[in-house]
């Protein structure tokens, strides 16, 4: 007897519990089953509303299409004169919605290239910089020093050669 459990638990996915509703070999959480619960009804009102709409559509359609026949000799000019005006409207805005796209493009690419390799090799000339003024800043405090040391021998022993 408890064999056959110990089988029947090995054969079920899950193990012990829901067996692998949602995810093969593991159980159900809580908030599984909750969003599921929650989505359920939710969806099936959706869907019911889905059809609704469709045979509103449908009836619509039905009720409408005598009208268009009744009035096709004004629709159809009317058409005819109103879609390449509107079509060229679309046209424009689908032109100036490339040419925006396409030059927010170049100025995102030229300020990467900028802060990219450009950006980098300016921090490396601003390093060079920094460190051959530190150089030139160190060379010139020796030189000053050793100019000085010169000045105090020349004048001890010009003091020298003065006392005597």
């Amino acid at each position: 007897m408890a064999d056959s459990r110990q089988q029947q638990q090995q054969l079920r996915p899950g193990g012990q519990g829901t067996a692998g509703i949602f995810l093969p070999g593991m159980d159900a959480s809580t908030s599984q089953v909750l969003a599921v619960v929650t989505l359920l009804p939710v969806g099936g009102t959706l869907l019911f509303l889905a059809g609704l709409t469709l045979v509103g559509t449908l009836i619509g359609l039905a009720v409408e299409t005598p009208l268009f026949f009744i009035f096709s000799p004004v629709l159809v000019p009317a058409a005819l004169f109103i879609g390449p005006g509107v079509l060229g409207f679309l046209k424009s805005g689908a032109f100036g919605v490339t040419a925006f796209s396409s030059l927010s493009w170049m100025a995102s690419y030229i300020r990467s290239l900028i802060r990219g390799p450009l950006h980098q090799k300016l921090d490396q000339a601003k390093r060079r910089t920094r460190e051959t003024a530190g150089q030139v800043g160190q060379k010139a405090r020796e030189t000053g020093q050793i100019v000085q040391r010169k000045a105090r021998e020349v004048t001890k022993g010009g003091q020298e050669g003065a006392k005597t």
